[in-house]
């Protein structure tokens, strides 16, 4: 029997964002057209998993001199990254919630990368974790919470 290569174990994966995404880490990244990434929409069924850092896509970087707006050149001292190192299952990160959620809730996408409780006869495709901020997360207060991704 032929071997086959392993391609990742546990992750992160690395992806590049689409043209004009900014990407969060913190937010819940879906597959887009030509293999690169962008935020989850709502309801999403091609979510890959939570971003862990921030990043822009390379045709959007900016350029790295140029001048402002009265003439004095500016310099880009630290460059804007371009990829976006994504977690996935089982991974447990924090992520930016759209509602309050109870510990052990399970989560679905919600707008702009966002998760929120499933509710009670959600489309099995759409669920992307599970809430596991032990004091819940309570959005008026602190939007951020734990979750394990599936």
């Amino acid at each position: 029997m032929a071997g086959i290569a392993q391609v990742t174990q546990g992750g992160p994966k690395t992806f590049t964002p689409a043209d004009n995404e900014v990407i969060l880490g913190g937010k819940l990244v879906e597959a887009r057209t030509g293999g690169r990434i962008g935020n989850a929409a709502a309801a999403s069924v091609k979510v890959l998993g939570v971003a862990l850092n921030d990043a822009v896509a390379p045709e959007d970087f900016p350029p790295a001199n140029g001048t402002d707006a009265l003439g004095r050149p500016v310099v880009s001292a630290v460059p804007t990254p371009t990829t976006v190192a994504v977690a996935y299952a089982g991974t447990e990160v924090k992520a930016h919630y759209s509602a309050n959620a109870a510990f052990g809730d399970k989560l679905v996408a919600t707008a702009n990368g966002t998760v929120a409780p499933a509710g009670a006869t959600p489309d099995a495709r759409t669920i992307v974790g599970t809430c596991t901020e032990p004091a819940g997360v309570v959005f008026a207060t602190n939007p951020r919470g734990l979750m394990r991704i599936i």
